[in-house]
């Protein structure tokens, strides 16, 4: 584990108050490689429930496959004007072989002990059991995923909008996910603004702190 130099509150919360659900993206202006394999490297590091990760993240390049999903999209121009278009996917089913994966990956990484092994199998157990529905829990974690995208982005100088006006099942049909185990969720378009996108100006509408925030 390496060391970690914390940037300035004034910093993150600049980034955050930068940010907004970009409307018109700059199709000149590419992400340069290292900064595009970060952001994707954050979405492999992002928090998820009990660690198991039930999700896949799909890189949409192709200018044909951008077209279909354009169509599946309502015609929103991001998804053809982006250099990045993300697709965010849960697992439709999470069972014990994927904590004895977990846990196989545990044992190889941290050296966990034969207790410690059965531990954590006994709490993946009573929790895959639980009467959770899974592919909804598996979707929520998903949105853990995007908020680390998005707020990685920011502090990375990149435009970001989610979207979630999508036809889930088309996407599915264009990546080729049925019957893979995977389903799409929702995109996320990624670069830079547009000069002329009128959105960029818009005051950011949120409710002050103390409508959002309870001290208990």
């Amino acid at each position: 584990m390496t060391g970690h130099d914390p940037i300035s509150p004034q910093r993150l919360l600049g980034a955050l108050r930068w940010r907004y659900a970009t409307q018109r993206f700059d199709p000149s202006r590419p992400i340069p490689d290292p900064t595009r394999l970060a952001l994707l490297e954050t979405l492999r590091l992002a928090p998820s429930g009990f660690g198991l990760q039930p999700w896949r993240f799909i890189s949409a390049e192709s200018p044909a496959l951008r077209q279909t999903l354009a169509a599946a999209s309502w015609n929103q121009p991001q998804v053809l004007q982006a250099p990045s278009l993300l697709v965010l996917c849960r697992r439709d089913r999470v069972d014990s072989s994927d904590a004895e994966r977990l846990i196989a990956l545990a044992r190889a990484q941290r050296a966990i002990s034969d207790d410690e092994a059965a531990q954590w199998r006994a709490n993946l157990a009573s929790f895959l059991t639980s009467g959770t529905d899974i592919a909804e829990w598996a979707a929520r974690q998903v949105y853990l995923a995007l908020g680390t995208l998005v707020t990685a982005a920011a502090l990375l100088g990149v435009d970001a909008c989610p979207l979630e006006g999508i036809d889930p099942a088309a996407y599915d049909r264009a990546l080729g996910l049925p019957g893979t185990g995977y389903t799409t969720v929702l995109a996320v378009a990624l670069g830079y603004r547009a000069a002329d996108d009128p959105a960029a100006a818009l005051p950011k509408l949120r409710f002050s702190s103390d409508q959002v925030v309870t001290r208990a």
